[in-house]
């Protein structure tokens, strides 16, 4: 049994505007909508549990998407704790041992054979597995002053993408230790990498973005309209 979990309680301030980036329009539907097309569309995924903000005025009232269930409960002020909302919001048959993977509500372009291949590699990778995209672009360090300090190696670097995959009873055991330590993880391989733990890196496309501004916004309902 495969549940996605979606963090979508944010309210997208890096973005601008009234309306959260996860419920802004692209190619005809909702950031969030696209995302948990990709996700429910896929034959091995079971249903999906969605963590909101409280008394959230956006959410158009989801319970099924390609006959599969859609959950929900109130998320938290960090991705963390709207991760562990998730968690504790699955159904009760949801297995200690289950997979599950975690997608960002804005991300709305992932691809099916990338969630096949992420999805592979986590049933074989104790430790999990996350999309990631190799860094093809020079890097540099900055100063204060934004005056380059160095060129950075990009041999061995990778941007984090999602989902991340990773077994129920890790990824909780992992947010919670991290929520103890007063730890602010910024993804949940970064929870589990700090047990110690080296989840496995799945090269995905690249135009799986997330959308963080307003040019992101337009690249991806290209790609959207594209597709469809």
């Amino acid at each position: 049994m495969i549940w996605a979990l979606v963090p979508a309680a944010g309210s997208g301030r890096r973005f601008g505007g009234d309306v959260p980036k996860q419920y802004l329009h692209a190619a005809g539907k909702p950031l969030i909508g696209h995302a948990l097309e990709a996700l429910l569309a896929h034959p091995q995924m079971d249903g999906a549990v969605v963590a909101l903000a409280a008394d959230d005025p956006h959410w158009p009232g989801w319970t099924t998407l390609h006959g599969k269930p859609v959950v929900t409960c109130v998320g938290g002020l960090e991705r963390a704790d709207s991760v562990l909302a998730a968690l504790h919001a699955l159904p009760e048959n949801v297995a200690h041992d289950a997979l599950l993977l975690v997608h960002d509500a804005a991300r709305p372009n992932v691809h099916g054979g990338d969630l096949s291949t992420l999805i592979a590699a986590a049933n074989v990778q104790r430790d999990g597995a996350i999309l990631a995209a190799p860094v093809r672009d020079t890097l540099k360090a900055s100063d204060a002053d934004h005056r380059i300090e160095a060129t950075v190696p990009r041999a061995g670097l990778w941007r984090a993408l999602t989902p991340q995959a990773f077994r129920r009873d890790l990824l909780q055991r992992a947010l919670q230790a991290a929520q103890a330590a007063g730890v602010t993880v910024t993804d949940e391989a970064m929870a589990v990498e700090r047990l110690g733990l080296h989840p496995v890196l799945v090269e995905g496309r690249e135009d799986n973005l997330k959308v963080t501004t307003p040019a992101d916004l337009a690249l991806v309902e290209f790609l959207l309209a594209r597709a469809a």
